[in-house]
Formats: C-alpha cells, structure tokens, sequence
C-alpha cells in the first residue's frame, strides 16, 4: 500500500449554508433556471411593449409626445403622476437584477462543473444563438446603458438635448453615422440574445417535447425577427431621412399647442 497521495481524488468542496424557504430554492441550478425563466418572460414583455410604443414616432412629434405623456400620466388622478411609471421602471430594475445574476450564478456552477467532469464539447450541435450568449449578453448591458445615457439621461447630445422632446432627441442622436451603427448592432446581438432565451425558456418550464419544438423555433425565431425589424427600423429611418426635423409642425421643445397641430 503506497503511502503517497492519491491526486485522483477531487478535493472537497465546502458548500454555502443552506438558506431558508424560499431562498434555498434559488442555490440550486433549476431554481436559477427559473429565475432566469421568469424574469426572461418580463423582460421579453417589456421589450415588445417599447417597441410598440416607440412605433408611434412614425405618427410625428406630437403623438410620440402624447404616448410619453400618457406613460407618465398611468393611474390619472388617483395616483401622483409617475408614480406607476416609477413602480414600473423599478419592477424592471428587479427583474433585469435577477436575470443577470441568476445567469452569472449559472455560469458559475457550470464552470465547477466542466471542472469536475472535464469533457470536450460538442459544438457542432450547440447552435450559434446558445455559444454566443456569453457574448450578447454584456453586449445588451452595455447597449442598454448606452441607450439610457443617449435619450433618457441627455449625456452624449449635450446642448442638444431637449428634455421631453422625443421625436428631436431620437432624429438628433440617431443622425450620427457611429450612434446608429451602435444601435443596429447591439439590437442584432439583442434579437440574438433573445431567440434562445425564448427558445430555452420553454425548456425551463418543463414544455420541451419533440411535438412542440418546431413550434418553440418558429416562435422563437418569430419573436427576435419582428423585435429586430421594429428597433432597426428607426436608426435606419433616420438615417435615410425618414424621421427628420425638416417641416415639422411643432416647435422643438414646444407642446403647447399640439392639439390644434395634431
């Protein structure tokens, strides 16, 4: 019997308390899966609903104005105004929160487990959405915080901004070659990003039989095209000339009078 070490043994691994119900939950990978499932689901809402309403600058100044008015206005005169819309944006932050950290803690245990069980990958039958999600993903978080320091906060246009002027501020950023270069990539890594979480989401929930999988494809890919059509449409309007500030019927910056210009 040798007494030396036997390096085929794996160490052992201290693991974390374990927490109570319903937090214990969420240590395990299906629990994170789940997470990832559900906050996936919101965000995807949010996602088709922004770009819906962001359809409405093709109506003009004045009804892109009205639809960011009526936003702020949610709850009418039972509630201060923008309160709905601050629950709203902080039920987003949550859910973008735990979206993220649930797909980093995955990442996490995933790589313990390719540790532990060394084995090369079949990347032939990974498709090219699922091997690049560690890609668009920061791609998405980088663009979404771009795309909030551009016409929500005013930083890149400066003196240009004109807070609450949609239409301007889009047709003024959007104008710049580089800025809709930006956009159009980051919303192609976006609607890659998105067609396997609405593919693999389904698989989450336990909906993964091989009757329905065309079906999960033809949704998925569905889904990620129309949202990828609708938010490349305006850097691309811009650009040809489509949105521009040339005629326009309300001063920038001016409101007052949109009914009588509407």
């Amino acid at each position: 019997m040798s007494g030396g070490t036997d390096h085929s043994v794996p160490p052992i691994q201290s693991r974390s308390p374990e927490r109570p119900w319903p937090l214990n939950v969420y240590q395990t990978a299906v629990g994170k899966k789940w997470v990832m499932a559900v906050t996936g689901i919101g965000l995807l809402g949010f996602v088709v609903v922004h770009m819906i309403g962001n359809l409405h600058i093709y109506e003009g100044p004045v009804q892109i104005h009205e639809y960011a008015e009526a936003l702020r206005d949610l709850g009418g005169h039972l509630v201060p105004r923008t309160l709905l819309l601050w629950v709203l944006r902080i039920g987003l932050i949550v859910m973008f929160g735990g979206h993220i950290h649930a797909a980093w803690s995955l990442s996490r245990l995933n790589q313990k487990a390719n540790q532990r069980y060394a084995s090369p990958r079949d990347y032939i039958a990974a498709n090219f959405a699922s091997r690049t999600m560690r890609w668009t993903g920061p791609i998405v978080l980088l663009y979404i915080l771009f795309h909030l320091a551009d016409l929500t906060w005013g930083t890149w246009l400066g003196d240009d901004y004109v807070r609450g002027d949609v239409y301007h501020n889009v047709a003024e950023s959007m104008s710049s070659l580089p800025v809709a270069l930006i956009y159009i990539v980051a919303n192609v890594a976006l609607a890659v990003h998105i067609f396997h979480g609405a593919w693999s989401m389904f698989q989450t929930l336990g909906i993964n039989n091989p009757r329905y999988n065309a079906a999960r494809r033809h949704f998925a890919t569905g889904l990620a095209g129309l949202i990828l059509i609708g938010n490349l449409s305006f850097p691309i309007a811009v650009q040809t000339g489509l949105i521009n500030e040339d005629n326009r019927s309300v001063p920038v910056g001016d409101f007052e009078h949109a009914e009588e210009a509407n």
